[in-house]
């Protein structure tokens, strides 16, 4: 069976570990030449270690593959950069990025801080724009490329504690769909991913009454492994005509997420005022809205 991906050029962020490490690896398998991005920090973000990224190079050169190690946060624009410059410079050029780097602040709304909603906001939101900007102007020079992003369920239906990850997130997807419009003349695409899987940041989750604990049991049986092969598939030329979607990924299922549209209006000839909108507007909508779901209230069967 043909390679997916042979020879094509493509960047994984956060690649050390995790869910980063299985689309790297599996990219490489596939043909491609993999820049392995990550500053080796904690789950929160703190501190730098070379070794997650050598070791996934390492990795990927012993089973016969191609793949650089990078170890720049995506955090701040010239760094971010400089990723795509290792492709180019080491490789000639760049078919594909994978923005899957992150951070997890976790904290309930009214006592998250400044400092820890600022920093998620740029590993996932801001991280993904600088590395997808930088690699932007080759695609458009060269006619094609492809984005991956990740987005999370926090953002899509909700979850508590995660202001910072959900904002971060949705605006992810703002943003994937953006790129979609703006780069779709020069073949460019631009996806994103919901990934259910146990990884190091979901190793946060808190687990301290029976229902977390039977959730996170949940999540464990979710291989990091089970989300790359949607990854790859949207990186290659098999994929040219998928742009400006959002999948999800839980084991062996596959979801096409749905995208805001309206659901309902309503409708005064003469206008609306304050009055007519709590008399008559708001009550007919009322049985449309949406309800405060979080991710486990409507993913509620176990994994397949």
């Amino acid at each position: 069976m043909a390679k997916s991906l042979q020879d094509k050029v493509i960047i994984v962020t956060g690649a050390g570990r995790g869910i980063g490490r299985e689309i790297a690896l599996l990219c490489a398998a596939e043909g491609a030449k993999v820049v392995v991005n990550d500053p080796g920090g904690a789950a929160d973000g703190a501190g730098s270690s070379a070794t997650p990224a050598e070791e996934v190079v390492e990795e990927i050169k012993k089973r016969g593959g191609t793949a650089v190690a990078n170890f720049e946060s995506v955090a701040e624009a010239i760094p971010a950069s400089k990723i795509v410059k290792t492709a180019t410079d080491h490789f000639g050029r760049l078919d594909g990025v994978v923005n899957n780097a992150g951070i997890l602040r976790d904290m309930i709304f009214h006592k998250m801080s400044v400092e820890a909603f600022e920093a998620v906001i740029k590993v996932h939101l801001m991280g993904s724009f600088y590395v997808s900007h930088a690699a932007a102007r080759l695609f458009r020079e060269q006619e094609s490329g492809s984005f991956v992003h990740f987005t999370s369920t926090s953002g899509l239906i909700g979850n508590y504690g995660q202001a910072n990850y959900a904002a971060a997130k949705l605006g992810i997807v703002g943003l994937s769909k953006s790129i979609a419009l703006d780069m779709g003349r020069f073949n460019v695409r631009s996806n994103c991913v919901s990934p259910f899987a146990w990884t190091r940041m979901i190793g946060t989750i808190p687990t301290e009454t029976e229902a977390e604990k039977a959730r996170v049991a949940k999540i464990q049986q979710m291989g990091p492994e089970k989300i790359a092969p949607v990854c790859a598939h949207l990186l290659s030329d098999a994929a040219k005509d998928v742009t400006g979607q959002i999948f999800g990924v839980r084991m062996n299922e596959i979801f096409l997420f749905g995208q805001h549209r309206p659901v309902r209006s309503v409708h005064r000839s003469e206008g609306w005022t304050p009055q007519t909108i709590a008399e008559h507007g708001m009550p007919a909508l009322k049985g449309s809205f949406s309800k405060l779901d979080r991710s486990a209230d409507v993913f509620t069967w176990d994994p397949i």
